[in-house]
């Protein structure tokens, strides 16, 4: 969701130990106390203590969702039935879920959707791309998010001037890359983009028109140059990648990425996932990146990623406060701290950490043009208004 210019507020580099000479606490901000990871330094000793865990169940996310009903999980039955009335007033939604506690509540599909279905959740791609950042920094891939693209990518685009090759891993998480992009209304240079031969270079082409670092500008472009960056770190495609990584660590067995031409696939907005698959996404950042106890994710790089970066706020219908992180948003106040992965056109994967939930929205987005802002407003409406307080 394109916002233009704004100033940014810049977190500590990854790993979070020491900044300008004093130690540092990742802000709970976009966090609650229950799920917080603030990473205290002991005397700024470098030495990471974590609290423990009070949250809910670390379920094991390889296994079959457990199941129960509304009622038996604490939330209101009347209001979750009127959100879905609510909900099927809008013609384009295909799925929700909602898994409180570890256990899924609620799954319902609309019109011709079902279980089984892969959705095209378009920018949720980009957290997931922002999840194996994590991951490859932890492997030693990456040496950490401060480090500059040009390495990674001399090879691809030998050309490149030096301002651009200094272009960090974190300026692209946080859509602070400085190049020129306009993605007003999910078009604009997307579309020109995906229409171009050399997808790369196309991103890589654009003038350079702030200093790295100090402005947000949305742009799906400079995401799909992480993934590039994360295949040629790591010696792999991302759908492999995220197979090995993620995936098949969390019980996700089916999933498609789209392709490109040149034999990239789509780091900005390609990746199709099963509504289901979604949950457990969103079920492992409630568990810190978690499954049945074991580390998937680092937690460090969880917390990390959930601060938020900016300063500014706006809102989605109801849901108000609304922030970014790295490829997440962020909503440190509202009743209470969430974040969520978006999609264009209402793909959501929502956590509300003090309330142990987790919802998954998709919608069709596939010919929606200048609605889509729409549907993602009535979408998440029906979130705020009806399902988040039915669990409070």
């Amino acid at each position: 969701m394109p916002l233009g210019d704004l100033s940014v507020r810049r977190p500590p580099a990854y790993p979070p130990v020491r900044e300008h000479g004093r130690c540092f606490t990742p802000g709970a901000a976009a966090l609650n106390g229950l799920l917080t990871v603030a990473l205290l330094l002991g005397a700024c000793g470098g030495e990471t203590v974590v609290p423990e865990f009070t949250g809910p169940p670390n379920v094991d996310l390889a296994l079959p969702w457990a199941t129960a009903s509304v009622a038996q999980a604490g939330g209101s039955t009347d209001m979750v039935e009127d959100g879905l009335e609510q909900a099927r007033d809008n013609d384009r939604l295909l799925s929700m879920l909602v898994v409180k506690s570890g256990r899924l509540v609620v799954e319902e599909y609309f019109g011709n959707a079902q279980r089984e279905d892969l959705h095209d959740v378009r920018s949720v791609t980009k957290s997931v791309v922002s999840t194996l950042t994590g991951l490859l920094i932890e492997r030693g891939d990456i040496g950490s998010a401060d480090e500059a693209i040009g390495g990674y990518l001399d090879t691809l685009a030998g050309d490149l001037e030096p301002a651009k090759a200094a272009i960090t891993i974190e300026h692209l998480l946080t859509m602070s890359s400085g190049l020129e992009w306009d993605e007003s209304g999910g078009f604009g240079d997307y579309t020109e983009w995906i229409r171009s031969d050399d997808r790369l270079r196309y991103v890589l082409g654009k003038p350079l028109v702030e200093e790295p670092g100090t402005q947000y500008n949305y742009n799906s472009g400079a995401v799909h140059v992480l993934g590039v960056v994360l295949e040629q770190a790591a010696g792999m495609r991302l759908p492999e990648l995220a197979d090995e990584l993620l995936f098949s660590r969390i019980g996700i067995s089916r999933s498609r990425w789209e392709p490109f031409p040149d034999g990239f696939h789509n780091g900005g907005a390609g990746l199709d996932l099963r509504p289901r698959d979604l949950a457990r996404y969103g079920q492992l950042h409630l568990q810190r990146g978690a499954s049945a106890g074991r580390p998937i994710v680092p937690e460090e790089w969880v917390a990390r990623s959930l601060v938020e970066h900016y300063d500014w706020r706006f809102n989605v219908g109801r849901m108000t406060g609304i922030s970014y992180g790295f490829l997440w948003w962020v909503v440190p106040l509202a009743p209470g701290p969430l974040y969520f992965a978006w999609g264009f056109g209402g793909q959501y994967v929502v956590v509300v950490p003090e309330l142990y939930l987790v919802i998954v929205t998709t919608n069709n987005w596939r010919g929606v043009g200048g609605d889509a802002g729409r549907y993602e407003r009535e979408t998440m409406n029906v979130l705020v208004d009806y399902i988040i307080p039915a669990f409070r």
